[in-house]
């Protein structure tokens, strides 16, 4: 498959990144004068391969079309209208390439009151509820960080509907339009939420919301070195457990849920993680029905001997990278490569759509490449 994607930032080149992680010919098509964050080089633009077009040029934007009609599928994450602006809106692209798949990833969607409005992820997790669900007790809600509009609500949902788009594709012979708004994807991941408001799991009073960390066996501790754990002994063979290893044979497990209990229970077991640093309780509870892990910084989770195992991070030109996700027995991801430099396959992918050495030359000597 080949996907052409326009350079931006957040959620499209991740999605690009998943996309190309799993095989597909990713082009990224970059602005002729840069732009954005000016990053030459990111992790998200790992196995892609990159051409510079500028687009506001009549033989830019022939090119750019010459390379949309190869295409498979377009991804672009532009306020909506702007690729309309530039001439390349997906009417028209559907128009040149019937079975083309145009992926749009937004904040608030292509259409509705907020559509134009300017936003960033806090804005989108804000507006669905689910920001909401973080707050403990009278405390402002705790601000996630960005990865839960724009990686999870946004790329994930982006990647999700070009690949069902292109396997309908694949049947009907047409393409259709994939309207990813980060609002929408991050309502749809508090369905589970949502269905058990009310139900003992998630109660009507935050104070007896075991998820929310009410409840002395869900929660973040802090250990004598000021390094932190969690626990999440919620069933109660693992609740028992737990109990059992942190030494208090006095506390009953049949009263696990008994609300009252609570804020002294809690107490109790952060003094008692209080006593010895995060290294003590790893040794004591990393590996068991504890439920236990300890809270890393990105270099440590990095070096952890179970991600080392899997093999879950990979180096990458010198910078330690998430490995590709997820794991296909048959056809696993590619190796994660370098991501390019910008414009580094201009010439090459030029030619492959057709044009000669010596148009190249007359395009470059234009500025309507680089």
């Amino acid at each position: 498959m080949r996907i052409v994607e326009f350079a931006g930032l957040g959620p499209c080149p991740f999605a690009g990144m998943l996309l190309a992680d799993m095989g597909a010919d990713v082009i990224v098509v970059e602005r002729a004068a840069g732009g954005g964050a000016g990053l030459e080089r990111i992790a998200t633009d790992r196995n892609k391969r990159s051409v510079v077009l500028d687009l506001k040029q009549a033989e830019g934007l022939a090119a750019a079309w010459r390379l949309v009609e190869s295409a498979d599928a377009l991804i672009e994450g532009f306020r909506p209208g702007v690729m309309e602006r530039l001439g390349l809106g997906p009417e028209e692209a559907l128009r040149r390439r019937p079975r083309l798949v145009y992926g749009r990833v937004t904040g608030w969607g292509q259409d509705g009151p907020l559509a134009q409005a300017a936003g960033h992820d806090l804005n989108y997790v804000a507006l669905t509820g689910a920001l909401s669900l973080s707050r403990r007790d009278e405390a402002a809600p705790v601000i996630p960080p960005t990865l839960i509009g724009d990686m999870a609500g946004g790329a994930m949902f982006l990647a999700f509907g070009v690949v069902c788009a292109l396997l309908e594709a694949q049947r009907s012979g047409r393409g259709q339009v994939v309207d990813a708004a980060m609002v929408d994807g991050v309502a749809a991941l508090a369905a589970l939420v949502r269905h058990m408001r009310g139900s003992p799991w998630w109660p009507e009073e935050p104070r007896h919301n075991v998820l929310l960390g009410s409840a002395p066996f869900y929660e973040v501790y802090e250990c004598g070195d000021g390094q932190f754990v969690t626990l999440g002994a919620i069933e109660p063979p693992f609740y028992a457990e737990l109990l059992r290893r942190l030494g208090l044979h006095d506390e009953d497990p049949a009263h696990q849920h008994e609300h009252a209990r609570w804020p002294a229970l809690k107490a109790r077991i952060a003094a008692v993680l209080k006593t010895q640093p995060r290294a003590h309780w790893c040794a004591l509870l990393e590996g068991s029905d504890a439920c236990f892990a300890p809270v890393l910084d990105l270099d440590e989770a990095a070096a952890h001997p179970h991600h080392a195992a899997r093999g879950t991070y990979v180096r990458v030109g010198g910078e330690v990278q998430p490995a590709p996700a997820p794991r296909l027995s048959r056809t696993p991801a590619r190796a994660p490569g370098a991501a390019p430099r910008r414009g580094e396959h201009t010439e090459a992918l030029l030619r492959e759509l057709g044009y000669g050495v010596e148009d190249v030359a007359r395009l470059r000597a234009a500025g309507a490449c680089g």
